[in-house]
């Protein structure tokens, strides 16, 4: 099914926010009046007139090929308080050629919209035609890259490609919008980070926004700016130094943060930027660009990617970036009135097969709060804190700058926002500058129609607190607190604190009510009618209030860890599990990763189901029920060893009586890569002959001396390399510089020749070339047409035939290159490969070229048991081995990464379960492209846990078809 009813919509998304005023601009339905309104005012977007703080996370489903875990994806970002997923659809996914397209399978984008809504995220579509995304070609397939017009323009020729892309996905898009009551999808945009502003983009922004509104997306429509340069902003924004172009929304992106040293601990971290209200205003100054419309970061850093030769820096990232980084950066966002932010990356996945752009290998973790083996970080954690305030305190949706708040210490600021319809106030205290690693104690003055108050806080290193007063929730009232609101459902008050630190909550009451302090050591003081309770935040206090003219509640006062292993789902507060994915009256699901009590307010005893079991529960005090037994935890895997390896060579065509009859002729004369041959040589570039993705081969037959030694320039991407045999001898290998964020993807490889080939022949000189990727076309001049493959040669004299990959008709485009192993079907389970030698892996040695190495394995995971599985090479510790080598990884034929041994930093392979199965026979194949010699052969090869957890989802085998005579 592909359809969601507005009333499944209504319970998944619904939330009873605060009325807002009339809008001011409201995206149009195409055709028939629309179920529901998407409009927006200078505070925030509304839907059907409730104001939302869009608090969203990227996901990329190309990035997990494996469409049963998209659902395990969705469900943890919904579990970990966002509200909405932001969609990069992926142009060369699904293209192989012009005019074929592929939704099927792993490519199913009505699939993960359908799971998005069903998980109860709204979702912010990104179909580009650009997108960047670290993907190779920034999106664009690979033919595109022998078109004659620029990209990224008004050329005839790239409009009609665009269009052809935007008819086949915006047709997906367009049945899951909000707007008609059939999906969520809220907000879309149209091209990504495009800084030229000419004339011909002008046309182009302008063509792409009339294609999809007649596409019959109605949602509001918007373009990301890189870096905040006013570029691309609505007509009526009136800000002077913008540029104006056909959008409803103005958005931006920013990735502040600091570094990681070489040594791959977090850097010093810089200082949170204020990019709307508080800042310096102007075309420049982010939000203040359009301010008439609400602030909008539609990327903001939520890690960064890595690149090839680096260190390794995924985990310092998410360290640098981690909770204080997220309380400091994101509240100043919040503070800016930035009501739309979206975390840039929140699953940063796998660039599995050939879909790395030249700057990243395969790896695409990121740092991010969801780690590349779908485990929660404890940064995913604290967005979950900062997720629940914001659902908790809906009034952040429209705030207006209060009066200056003076703190007594000059080491902290303070900034202060009146919702001006409730008089509901937001304090978020800092160290000023934020980047001031000191721990300092405070005071700041706080004035409310209750009355004048001093605040008691303390700031121990990067840190911000989200401090809410004058407000109503779960019945009471709130004069304010220094801890920080996590949850308020009918009865039951969750606030939490920094582990050690002292907290104070004031509430009013129209007499002085009952107190019992149920657990922990909270004194109160009645002065007037404010009940103030003072406590330390250590573990998990309890107090239950009742009388004083209101229902009632019970205080939750946690340190953070502790308020960390609480979860809101379905109006039920839920205490104890690692994670729960969905939730109803009587029912839970989830996930734990040990034993774990179980703790749940709103339930109906005296029993609930987790995960399908009953589990027995007793009433507490506190007005919850509770477990009489803890859940439990998942049973260890046994991963076993790799063993019965089988190899052969995999080199054939550096052998000079090779058949190469029916390869094409590389002999094209004209070229529309921005690297073309000198005048009078043929085109070599691969892509010109249909051979854009993976490895090449070329074989150039030539008479007469090719002289003492021969030249071949070529284009490989990121870490790209290329081998040459001279009449069946080795010549040697070239690999492309690489431990540079930017690296060069063109060079030039130079061998001597061996003085007994240099005679007049006839010759054939055999040439491999790895293309790791297009690159992108961030500066919209045509980079994704740097030619890959041969550019040219030396041997200008020579006649050459080249031959590269086809598209996998299942796994797609991007999972095969033209390794003649890869063309003969060596990397899929089913391969007959009894009659290869049996190998010992290690291996000491190894013949220049590639050998294919094959094994099985069987897997035994417990049934209900989510255990992730990495494929690990070599030795972990080390960035890089001396091993000049590297290895294409096949699992049940499906291309998961690549491993550079001298290059690095990667060493583990997540396997997708569905990809894996994790309860029956694998067939993992390895061609292991290597220099030659002792010591560059594959180093060892073993199983890894990269996390276990009783629960998960279902998991259905992704299809893999075997080979065929």
């Amino acid at each position: 099914m592909h359809r969601f009813s507005t009333f499944v919509l209504a319970l998944l998304l619904g939330a009873g926010l605060c009325a807002a005023p009339t809008s001011a601009v409201s995206a149009g339905s195409a055709g028939s009046p629309a179920k529901h309104q998407v409009t927006f005012d200078k505070y925030s977007l509304m839907l059907d007139g409730r104001r939302q703080v869009v608090w969203s996370g990227e996901f990329h489903p190309f990035r997990l090929p494996s469409p049963a875990l998209w659902r395990d994806v969705l469900q943890k970002m919904k579990a970990t308080g966002y509200t909405a997923v932001s969609i990069y659809f992926d142009w060369n996914y699904h293209s192989p050629a012009p005019g074929v397209y592929d939704f099927t399978g792993v490519r199913d984008m009505d699939r993960v919209l359908d799971l998005a809504a069903e998980a109860g995220l709204y979702v912010i579509a990104r179909p580009g035609p650009y997108i960047n995304a670290e993907v190779t070609g920034g999106g664009f397939p690979a033919w595109l890259s022998t078109q004659a017009g620029r990209a990224r323009s008004d050329a005839p020729d790239y409009l009609a490609a665009a269009d052809e892309w935007l008819t086949r996905i915006d047709r997906i898009i367009a049945r899951h919008q909000y707007t008609d009551g059939r999906g969520s999808v809220i907000l879309y945009q149209i091209e990504n980070e495009l800084a030229a502003t000419g004339t011909s983009q002008q046309n182009y922004v302008a063509h792409l926004y009339d294609k999809v509104r007649s596409d019959g997306i109605a949602v509001p429509v918007f373009h990301n700016d890189k870096g905040r340069n006013g570029i691309w902003v609505p007509a009526d924004s009136g800000v002077p130094g913008t540029v104006p172009g056909k959008v409803d929304l103005y958005a931006f992106d920013g990735y502040p943060g600091g570094t990681c040293r070489t040594d791959a601990t977090p850097g010093s971290p810089s200082v949170a930027p204020d990019w709307g209200t508080y800042g310096p205003g102007g075309a420049k100054g982010g939000a203040s660009a359009s301010p008439n419309t609400p602030g909008f970061v539609a990327e903001f850093g939520g890690g960064w990617f890595d690149y090839w030769g680096s260190n390794g820096t995924y985990p310092c990232t998410a360290v640098r970036q981690g909770p204080g980084y997220e309380r400091v950066f994101y509240g100043t966002n919040l503070a800016n009135g930035l009501t739309l932010q979206n975390f840039y990356m929140t699953f940063g996945g796998t660039s599995w097969g050939r879909l790395p752009a030249p700057v990243v290998y395969s790896s695409y973790d990121y740092g991010a709060a969801i780690d590349e083996g779908r485990q929660l970080r404890p940064k995913a954690l604290t967005m979950k804190e900062l997720g629940y305030f914001l659902a908790t305190v809906p009034d952040v949706a429209k705030m207006d700058r209060g009066d200056p708040v003076t703190p007594s210490s000059a080491a902290v600021k303070v900034y202060h926002n009146v919702n001006p319809d409730t008089g509901v106030q937001l304090y978020v205290p800092m160290h000023s500058p934020s980047n001031v690693t000191t721990d300092d104690s405070f005071t700041f003055p706080l004035s409310t129609p209750d009355g004048a108050y001093t605040v008691p806080v303390r700031l121990n290193g990067q840190d911000a607190k989200q401090l809410v007063a004058n407000f109503d929730v779960a019945g009471q009232h709130l004069v304010y607190s220094t801890s920080e609101l996590m949850a308020g459902t009918a009865g039951t008050l969750l606030l939490h604190g920094r582990p050690g630190e002292d907290g104070r909550t004031v509430l009013r009451y129209a007499s002085r009510p009952r107190v019992d302090v149920l657990a922990g050591a909270v004194t109160t003081t009645w002065t007037g009618n404010d009940l103030r309770l003072d406590y330390r935040h250590e573990g998990l206090a309890r107090v239950r209030i009742s009388g004083g003219g209101r229902p009632a509640v019970t205080l939750l006062l946690a340190d953070d860890p502790t308020a960390d292993t609480f979860w809101l789902a379905s109006g039920l507060l839920v205490r104890g599990p690692d994670l729960v994915r969905t939730a109803d009256a009587r029912s839970l699901t989830g996930d734990t990763k040990g034993a774990r009590d179980l703790e749940v307010w709103g339930a109906r005893g005296p029993v609930v189901r987790w995960n399908g079991a009953v589990v027995p529960m007793r009433p507490t005090a506190s007005g919850s029920l509770a477990a009489l037994r803890p859940l439990p935890g998942p049973t260890g895997p046994r991963l076993p060893e790799l063993t019965g390896w089988r190899s052969a060579p995999g080199s054939p065509e550096s052998a000079p009586g090779y058949d190469d009859s029916a390869w094409p002729t590389a002999d094209r004369t004209t070229t529309n890569s921005t690297t073309p041959p000198p005048a009078g040589e043929p085109v070599l570039t691969a892509d010109d002959y249909g051979f854009g993705v993976g490895d090449v081969w070329y074989r150039g037959r030539f008479t007469g001396s090719p002289g003492k030694q021969v030249s071949l320039r070529y284009g490989g991407g990121g870490a790209g390399m290329l081998q040459a045999w001279l009449d069946g001898q080795y010549l040697g290998e070239n690999v492309l510089p690489s431990a540079l964020a930017s690296p060069p993807t063109t060079g030039t490889a130079t061998f001597p020749v061996p003085e007994g080939l240099r005679g007049d022949g006839p010759h054939v000189l055999s040439v491999m070339v790895r293309n790791d990727g297009h690159n992108e076309d961030g500066g919209v001049n045509d980079a994704h047409k740097e030619g890959r493959g041969l550019i040219s040669s030396s041997l200008t004299a020579a006649t050459w035939k080249i031959r590269g990959g086809t598209a996998d008709p299942v796994r797609g485009p991007l999972n095969s290159g033209g390794l003649a192993g890869e063309r003969a079907g060596w990397s899929l389970p089913g391969f007959p490969d009894r009659s290869w030698t049996p190998a010992v892996v290690p291996a000491a040695t190894a013949a220049p070229g590639t050998t294919w190495y094959r094994t099985t394995f069987s897997l035994k995971v417990p049934a209900g048991q989510d255990t992730s599985v990495g494929l690990t090479l070599g030795d972990p510790a080390r960035p890089r081995s001396g091993g000049h080598y590297r290895v294409l990884i096949f699992l049940n034929g499906w291309n998961v990464g690549q491993y550079i041994a001298d290059v690095g930093p990667q060493h583990t392979f997540a396997l997708p379960t569905g990809i894996l199965d994790p309860h029956g026979r694998n067939t993992l194949a390895l061609a292991v492209t290597s220099d030659g010699g002792e010591g560059n052969g594959l180093e060892q090869v073993s199983l890894t846990d990269l996390g276990s957890a009783r629960g998960g989802v279902p998991v259905r085998p992704v299809y893999s078809p075997g080979w065929r005579p």
